[in-house]
């Protein structure tokens, strides 16, 4: 059976990717150091990916294992060396800490030195010596993360602790693709492995190689008009309901859309990241908008049970200077658009003050420190003095009072 293996055995790993690659045919190997989860895919084999609509309808996901990569990295090794695909969904933070993994799994294929490990898939010497021998079976990565360019950036962070013989074989053999993905999944209630996922769900893949096929993958030669489109889409739509919707006291992500004042707040601020993306891409403005009234009609889906506080988590990085809230605002600025309501989202961010998120924590003490321009400077790339930087502090005042 044709193997790939995946970085994140958590929901959207279980709920998207891996379920895409198990419906292609493909067995499926989670890597996570959750030992509770890897150690029901190998019990289990099996588990449900649930759609959040009205008509139950749900997908049997199967040809699964899983392997904790704290306790056996010897059998995280033995299966780069099989797969055809390796993805992630871990979060681009973490991409640095599994790349020396990786890298000595390439180093080993590369070489030839392919293992079976107790837990994989039988290879027999004849298989090992037509398709993988020297590692002649060509390895795709992709990077599944909210995250320009996060291939790259895993890329970069493998290469420095392969070798250089290892380098020189790469061309050919192994493959690296930014990606962007799509697809809402809320926190889980219970420890089911069982996924509640929205029905809705887009993957995007950007190579101009004929690449072995995946259900529900989207090959395209230029990634980035569509992974800006969704990130200053959905991903700042969803952060910006949640901001607003924490700072309104609301619960979750449709009961804060069903104020008619929050939703048009959401609706502004996706027009002034829509009208950046029509003049650097030339979308067409009213496909455009169509786009946007289909996010927010998903954002609308109750029976997500979405809460604001997992949407706005992680604050800090949803602030950087190349993330959702900030770079449409500076590009935006750069293209004398307006920004005024991307500014206004920027600083409903600084005034999530969730005690229970680590960084939502850390920022209220750097802004205790140094006022929120000590967060814009360091966190967010701005010079204090600038225009967007100081609109952004007036709307943190005028919505602290």
């Amino acid at each position: 059976m044709k193997q790939a293996i995946h970085f994140g055995a958590g929901n959207i790993g279980r709920g998207f990717i891996g379920a895409l690659f198990s419906e292609s045919g493909y067995h499926v190997s989670f890597v996570d150091v959750a030992e509770k989860i890897i150690d029901q895919l190998n019990e289990q084999g099996q588990y449900r990916v649930n759609l959040a609509q009205e008509s139950e309808e749900s997908v049997l996901v199967e040809n699964i294992s899983g392997i904790n990569n704290m306790k056996d990295e010897e059998a995280v090794i033995a299966k780069i060396q099989q797969a055809t695909y390796l993805t992630t969904a871990i979060g681009p933070n973490i991409l640095p800490r599994i790349a020396p993994l990786i890298a000595r799994g390439i180093e080993a294929r590369i070489k030839g030195n392919f293992g079976t490990g107790a837990d994989l898939e039988p290879v027999s010497d004849l298989d090992v010596a037509s398709d993988m021998s020297s590692g002649s079976e060509k390895l795709y990565i992709i990077a599944c993360e909210n995250q320009i360019g996060a291939t790259d950036i895993l890329k970069g962070h493998i290469l420095s602790h392969l070798s250089d013989e290892a380098k020189a074989e790469l061309d050919g053999k192994v493959y690296f693709f930014n990606s962007a993905v799509d697809r809402i999944v809320p926190i889980q209630e219970g420890d089911s492995l069982d996924v509640l996922v929205e029905p809705y769900y887009e993957w995007v893949v950007e190579t101009t190689e004929d690449i072995p096929n995946v259900s529900g993958m989207t090959i395209v030669e230029d990634l980035a008009p569509f992974i800006e489109r969704k990130l200053f889409t959905v991903n700042t739509g969803h952060a910006v309901i949640a901001y607003l919707g924490y700072r309104a006291g609301k619960t979750t992500i449709d009961e804060t859309l069903a104020d008619p004042a929050i939703e048009q707040q959401v609706r502004e601020t996706l027009k002034e990241t829509g009208a950046y993306l029509v003049k650097q891409y030339g979308l067409d403005e009213q496909e455009h908008l169509s786009y946007i009234d289909k996010n927010i009609k998903r954002f609308k889906n109750s029976y997500l049970n979405d809460g604001v506080t997992r949407v706005g988590r992680a604050p800090i990085r949803k602030l950087g200077p190349e993330d959702r809230l900030v770079r449409p605002a500076v590009q935006a600025q750069k293209a004398g658009l307006s920004y005024a309501h991307l500014a206004q989202a920027i600083a409903s961010a600084l005034l999530f003050d969730f005690a229970e998120d680590e960084e939502a924590v850390k920022i209220q003490d750097m802004i205790a420190q140094g006022g929120p321009e000590h967060v814009l400077t360091e966190v967010s790339g701005l010079e204090a003095d600038g225009e967007l930087a100081q609109e952004v502090v007036r709307q943190y005042e005028t919505m602290k009072k």
